[in-house]
């Protein structure tokens, strides 16, 4: 760490919706990043358990094992509490809040044309939408904005979001003064990691997932089934690894030997079954140091709960920081001299 205070350097805040274990897919997309970015830059990690409820509303009592496995996942991964702040959203009521000022300030139509929204409600099959998931970018507006954050680590899927965000931002500033930074979105470089079927991105509720907590057996197994390139037969039939969903992980976890692999499949020299032998043991390899600092946690889930306590209570104190500013530019702090 550079003699550079973060207090100095530009806010980021990022999260997940607890909706299960976590799995390469995401340590790609976000959470390798993450890692790296929590050096760099002062970091709120936010465990989005109200917004998780958009989906999962009927199923409340899941939140509590998720929230922690979430945790798990990301101490897991590398997260160092000492440098990220972790929080649970629905403990910093200044989120709340700050949602609600907002809504006053956004449209319906907005609203209902946010392509995100657009996406995610036909993925559903909502042919009506609830008020909070169609109010779901306010809500986000309000994560990102509580601790003022100054950038975003998002994929480019969720670009229309941090653009309502900073549409908001920039509304709410104009009539109240200038009180948050607009927030920029940091593109990840990363690219979405196939699921094992080799038909659509990694999810575990399609069953094509390698999670962060699977045992060395299980990723073995899951590899041994994974989809290759159809045109392969026999063992020395000229492969296309362009095609084949191995061959990508390989790509992203095998780096170093991956152009010679790719050159062997196409001479056909090498076979399915030893591809997927080199694959699950370079996996097994890449997770074995996320197992070992699993099972501190495991063994005493009590430090989960303090690390998730004493982030939450960070984040309340920047909560409170916002939200006196918040209600002085608004003249609504009434009885503060």
């Amino acid at each position: 760490m550079s003699t550079e205070s973060k207090n100095e350097q530009k806010r980021i805040l990022t999260g997940d919706r607890p909706t299960g274990k976590l799995h390469l897919g995401h340590y790609v997309g976000s959470l390798q990043n993450r890692v790296e970015l929590q050096d760099k830059y002062e970091t709120f990690l936010i465990i989005a358990d109200v917004q998780a409820l958009t989906t999962n509303f009927d199923r409340p009592e899941q939140l509590s094992n998720d929230v922690r496995q979430v945790a798990r996942d990301y101490l897991a991964a590398g997260i160092d509490p000492e440098k990220t702040t972790i929080f649970v959203q629905s403990m910093v009521p200044e989120i709340a809040e700050l949602t609600i000022f907002y809504s006053m300030i956004i449209t319906v139509n907005q609203l209902r044309h946010n392509p995100t929204i657009k996406s995610e409600a036909e993925q559903y099959g909502y042919r009506e939408m609830t008020y909070g998931f169609l109010g779901y970018p306010v809500s986000q507006a309000a994560d990102i904005t509580f601790c003022r954050a100054n950038l975003v680590p998002v994929g480019e899927d969720q670009i229309p979001h941090i653009e309502q965000t900073r549409k908001i931002v920039r509304k709410f500033n104009n009539m109240y003064g200038d009180i948050f930074p607009e927030p920029e979105a940091l593109i990840s470089k990363f690219p979405r990691l196939m699921g094992l079927d080799g038909k659509s991105k990694m999810s575990k509720s399609l069953n094509n997932a390698i999670f962060l907590s699977d045992s060395a057996e299980e990723v073995t197994e899951k590899i041994r089934q994974a989809k290759t390139d159809p045109a392969r037969i026999h063992k020395d039939d000229p492969g296309h690894p362009e095609v084949c969903t191995v061959y990508h992980y390989h790509q992203a976890f095998n780096q170093s030997a991956a152009a010679e692999i790719a050159s062997q499949c196409r001479a056909g020299k090498i076979g399915c079954v030893g591809c997927k032998k080199l694959l699950a043991e370079k996996l097994n390899e890449f997770l074995a140091p996320m197992h070992n600092r699993r099972e501190k946690y495991l063994a005493k889930p009590e430090l989960v709960d303090q690390i998730l306590l004493a982030g939450t209570e960070k984040a309340r104190q920047e909560a409170a920081k916002t939200m006196a500013k918040v209600r002085s530019a608004m003249k609504i702090n009434y009885f503060t001299s």
